[in-house]
């Protein structure tokens, strides 16, 4: 079995926990994800079956969108609701000075990643050294942000609750922005919720939960839900000759002809992917190759 299946994360889960169901119901241990998601967070998680997972980097990297709720008026050690929550010690803005603070984050700029994260600096892993009592102190990175479009302001008597639609790059943190956004408008802030509704040119709208995998799998019917990985690259694809496609799987380069632009591309011979190569002067060099008999 190859190919991606488009799993609708529950809340509470870790990604490794549905990675483990995967490795279940499949019987194989060659599950991968590309991206991960916090047991707070919902939503779209690509599960990589069988080969698959050699394509991780390509399907990770891309664009993401989420829906997220963000609380104003108080902060969090880690960030989110999971942390202990401390009262904010600013006034609550109004729907206007969010809409413009809001603003400033769209571009590239550098983050610093949430204290409680997978992050690693020297051997540590940063929320093992945060919860020790000896938190690391992570550089920033650049990260992007598409857009954001404020959906929801909701004031109360304590503070005040947003709801985004958020279109970023891989590793942006949605906890970063919603701690960084409460610091700018002086209120504090953190991510309460979070739905990740588009990731590796999947949508949400169309993925599967557990259960409908339980029962998938308890009726034989399992690849039903593996999509095939090849159309989920974004890169562009190039089809090639019988001969072409031999000298690909094993990993010898072949002039494929001119006229091409230089760069990586998906490669198909028959309609199945081969893997993905690097085309250079009209000459295409294997970078991954799909295992023989695993073409899709």
């Amino acid at each position: 079995m190859l190919g991606v299946v488009n799993l609708d994360k529950p809340v509470g889960p870790t990604s490794h926990d549905m990675v483990s169901l995967m490795r279940r119901l499949t019987g194989t241990r060659r599950i991968g994800h590309a991206g991960t998601l916090d047991p707070l967070a919902s939503g779209v998680l690509p599960i990589l079956v069988g080969a698959a997972t050699r394509f991780s980097a390509e399907l990770t990297g891309g664009g993401k969108r989420y829906d997220a709720m963000i609380r104003l008026g108080g902060r969090s050690e880690t960030d989110d609701a999971e942390g202990t929550i401390e009262p904010g010690d600013g006034p609550i803005p109004g729907r206007d000075a969010v809409r413009t603070a809001l603003a400033t984050f769209v571009g590239t700029f550098d983050q610093v990643p949430p204290a409680f994260s997978a992050r690693k600096q020297g051997g540590r892993t940063a929320h093992r050294a945060a919860r020790s009592g000896t938190p690391i102190d992570l550089p920033a990175r650049s990260v992007t942000i598409h857009a954001i479009e404020l959906l929801a302001f909701i004031p109360d008597a304590e503070g005040a609750t947003l709801r985004i639609d958020l279109r970023c790059h891989a590793g942006t943190y949605v906890r970063s922005l919603a701690r960084d956004l409460g610091d700018r408008l002086g209120s504090g802030g953190y991510l309460s919720a979070l739905r990740r509704t588009e990731a590796a040119g999947l949508r949400v709208e169309d993925a599967i939960s557990p259960e409908r995998l339980e029962t998938l799998a308890a009726n034989g019917r399992l690849a039903d839900a593996v999509l095939p990985v090849g159309a989920l690259l974004d890169l562009p694809h190039v089809s090639v000759d019988p001969d072409a496609a031999r000298a690909f799987a094993n990993g010898s380069p072949s002039a494929i002809g001119g006229g091409r632009a230089d760069g990586r591309r998906a490669v198909f011979a028959g309609g199945e992917l081969l893997g993905i190569g690097a085309l250079r002067g009209g000459v295409l060099q294997p970078e991954k190759v799909l295992p023989p008999g695993e073409a899709r």
